[in-house]
């Protein structure tokens, strides 16, 4: 029982994880990458859908992201939905391919990205901290019901709180990684 206790709690913070991953990818760095475009939705073909969906997306360099539509009438949705999503980026085409120059990033702006790196990362905390609490109130109901003796319920929350720490930790490397990377010019 216990067992299964601990893989729901490490499973619950590995997600929190893996969502603030997922969350840093969108935070633009002053270098090209297609998860900046991970949230723009096309009008394509009568309804929305997401760009992956109407074109391929390829970084011939650094600062260029080339965007490839697989049917040449998504330009123009392509081009609208990019300056609709207000990224910054001023997308041109030639007639086959959009192309977005990724304009380096001020001082100021970079700023702001490390602050909401830093807001993306408290969430994460919280999450983590929230299945903690979770999860301790649960073995301490399992010690009331004297289903686990009052030591055992110690060194069970003694175990949860390291793995809270280690995910904590794991927070607060990828925090710092990120924030170089934005600060980097």
């Amino acid at each position: 029982m216990l067992k299964e206790l601990y893989r729901k709690t490490e499973e619950e913070m590995k997600t929190a994880l893996g969502a603030l991953e997922k969350e840093f990818s969108t935070i633009r760095t002053g270098r090209a990458t297609p998860a900046v475009l991970d949230t723009i939705v096309v009008d394509a073909y009568g309804s929305k859908v997401p760009i992956k969906q109407v074109a391929s997306i390829s970084i011939p360099d650094p600062k260029t992201i080339v965007i490839q539509p697989w049917d040449k009438s998504t330009i123009s949705p392509i081009e609208k939905a990019i300056l609709a999503a207000n990224l910054g980026f001023t997308p041109t085409n030639d007639g086959r391919v959009v192309r977005i120059i990724i304009p380096a990033l001020t001082e100021e702006r970079r700023k702001e990205y490390v602050k909401l790196a830093k807001q993306m990362s408290e969430s994460a905390r919280v999450a983590i901290r929230n299945s903690r609490r979770k999860h301790k109130d649960e073995i301490k109901n399992l010690e009331k019901e004297r289903q686990i003796g009052e030591d055992e319920m110690h060194k069970d929350i003694e175990k949860i709180q390291e793995m809270t720490d280690k995910y904590i930790a794991k927070v607060d490397s990828l925090l710092v990684e990120k924030e170089n990377e934005i600060m980097k010019v």
